[in-house]
């Protein structure tokens, strides 16, 4: 076996002479030289088999088939050279449109910031929720206490019964305006109609003039009461939906600032009664941290409820004072047929009468 190895070999060999060209050879006379290689090396090298197509050979020199790697099989990226590297012995260099992956984009790191502070925020507002929504069955089915300041507490059901009653008055006032107006419209066209009925008549002239003038005085009086009923309710529509609103809604912020204070209340005590390892000493301390900011809200909320309760029963005992005057005044100089008395209401209360056709809208907005 070595002997015919070597025998291969030294057919393969090629005689070299001094000036670098291949001699003859002698065991082969038809090799011919044509620029150092023959023709049929020639043909072999250009129409020979692709570099993906040809077979590795696992096993030694004339080993078995079985030890044959066929190179397509063989996958992995394509690899380019560029043999103007050799020469240069570096690699080229990033131009001006290739990305630096090492680098970090600004506007990259601003928007994942932005995503990381929603994403605590909504998990802040879970756990809140959570912990609320536990604490309001827990009241509600009787297993949880629940902070409770009396005094305010009954000054907050006052509020709410109070404010009840005022939107009763407020509903009947405009009522009362309603069923008025037409009231006054109607006079007005009865009074209309008499002083046609006075030029048409002449031997009813007299009596139908008395009437048309009778009717346009109460006309002129009623739109005058008109003018103090609506002052009446403006004024305590601003109360009711506007003063006490606002006094309603500090209140709601302050009943939700005491559950979530009742919430975390429990749930330090609940920690407080387990185990003191490490990890529960850590626990204990964020959800004290956590109990202490909810206290102060809860503190400060129950602050603004006490003076906005406060300054609201003044501004409604005074608001209310100068508006039942000027109801009584107003509805009780109508009645009597004083028609200076209401004057003088009008002016003692500021209140200006719109001018006849007022609410009517122009020829224009009619357009």
């Amino acid at each position: 076996m070595a002997d015919s190895i070597m025998s291969k070999a030294a057919t393969m060999e090629i005689p070299i002479n001094s000036n670098g060209d291949t001699g003859t050879l002698p065991e082969d006379d038809s090799l011919e030289q044509v620029g150092g290689l023959s023709p049929d090396l020639q043909q072999v090298m250009v129409s020979g088999p692709n570099l993906n197509e040809t077979n590795i050979v696992s096993g030694g020199y004339g080993g078995p088939a079985g030890g044959i790697i066929p190179t397509s099989t063989i996958k992995g990226p394509a690899i380019r050279f560029n043999p103007e590297y050799l020469d240069r012995g570096r690699a080229p260099a990033a131009g001006p449109g290739s990305s630096n992956h090492n680098g970090s984009n600004p506007s990259e790191e601003v928007t994942r910031g932005v995503a990381v502070e929603k994403l605590d925020s909504v998990k802040k507002w879970g756990i809140n929720t959570y912990k609320c929504t536990k604490q309001m069955f827990s009241e509600r089915f009787g297993r949880g206490s629940r902070t409770v300041d009396l005094e305010l507490e009954a000054q907050i059901d006052v509020l709410r019964d109070t404010k009840n009653k005022y939107e009763n008055i407020l509903r009947l006032a405009t009522a009362l305006i309603n069923h008025f107006q037409s009231m006054v419209q109607t006079q007005q066209a009865l009074g209309d109609t008499f002083t046609d009925l006075s030029q048409k008549s002449p031997e009813l002239q007299d009596e139908f003039g008395y009437n048309a003038e009778t009717q346009k005085l109460l006309c002129k009086n009623g739109e005058a009461l008109l003018g103090a009923i609506n002052f009446f309710v403006s004024s305590i529509n601003t109360l009711v939906n506007k003063t006490m609103e606002d006094t309603l809604m500090t209140i709601k912020q302050y009943e939700n600032a005491r559950l979530e204070f009742d919430a975390y209340r429990s749930d330090l005590e609940e920690l407080s009664l387990g185990p003191r390892d490490a990890a529960a000493m850590v626990r204990i301390e964020m959800a004290q941290h956590e109990y202490q900011i909810h206290r102060d809200k809860y503190e400060r909320l129950r602050s603004d409820v006490t003076i906005k309760l406060k300054f609201l029963e003044e501004n409604k005992v005074k608001v209310m004072h100068k508006q039942l005057l000027l109801f009584h005044n107003a509805i009780s100089a109508y009645f009597a047929g004083n028609q200076q008395q209401l004057e003088q209401t009008l002016i003692q209360f500021n209140v200006k009468l719109k001018p006849p056709g007022s609410d009517k809208p122009s020829w224009l907005e009619e357009q």
